[in-house]
């Protein structure tokens, strides 16, 4: 599933990305509430995790702007204990669950796995679910494993290299900018560094092109970004 994750605090979103990460999710992370607006309607999510109180717009407030859009998106709300959460409030609004900070991994993980059976999505836990792949120029990508094959050879990836080449998959034959990519596997928070992102796009060459030299998978447009045919 593609989630996102809103929270104003660091340490919890990132605490999030990566858990939800490694359970086979493709996360994006928003730092308060104007740019989780502007991510939802970019990357069309599965899921949303909200936290109530954030700068620019609260959780609530973006629970209305999410069921007025897309009326399915299980929305999980993300509180405090400190702070006074109004359970029924956010369930009238359209929030399918919440989670109280500080949070437990795997009680995380089960709010998730339970809401998505709710909405009746394809099912994200492991067991009896033949896990969903993807393949680029022969490469199979199995995105729960973070690894991908080719042949016979296993090839370990990352968790912004898997969302790298979620990304191009999805949009294939289009031009991925730069920026995108930025925003989307290092968040909208991150300061831009150009040579960040050409490292990882060489040293993954080198891993999963037949021809590094000659890429097929990700492909340089000068000046603009990334494309996969």
């Amino acid at each position: 599933m593609k989630i996102l994750v809103a929270e104003d605090d660091t340490h919890t979103r990132t605490a999030l990305l990566e858990l939800l990460t490694s359970d086979g999710h493709q996360c994006f992370g928003a730092a308060d509430g104007n740019q989780a607006s502007k991510l939802f309607n970019e990357i069309v999510p599965d899921l949303v995790c909200l936290d109530v109180m954030m700068p620019g717009r609260s959780g609530y407030d973006l629970c209305r702007e999410f069921r007025s859009a897309r009326s399915d998106v299980p929305v999980i709300f993300i509180t405090a204990k400190s702070e006074q959460f109004d359970k029924v409030l956010g369930l009238e609004l359209g929030g399918d669950d919440y989670i109280v900070k500080p949070f437990g991994c795997q009680e995380v993980l089960a709010r998730v796995h339970a809401v998505a059976r709710r909405s009746q999505r394809a099912p994200t836990t492991s067991e009896n679910v033949i896990e969903a792949c993807f393949e680029m120029d022969g490469l199979v990508i199995y995105p729960k494993k973070l690894r991908a094959m080719r042949g016979k050879t296993t090839i370990k990836l990352t968790s912004r290299e898997l969302q790298l080449l979620q990304l191009l998959h999805e949009r294939a034959g289009e031009v991925v900018a730069r920026d995108l990519i930025f925003n989307l596997c290092w968040g909208y928070s991150y300061i831009p560094n150009s040579r960040t992102l050409d490292q990882m796009v060489s040293q993954l060459r080198n891993r999963v092109e037949r021809d590094p030299k000659n890429p097929r998978i990700i492909q340089t447009v000068y000046g603009v970004g990334y494309r996969f045919e």
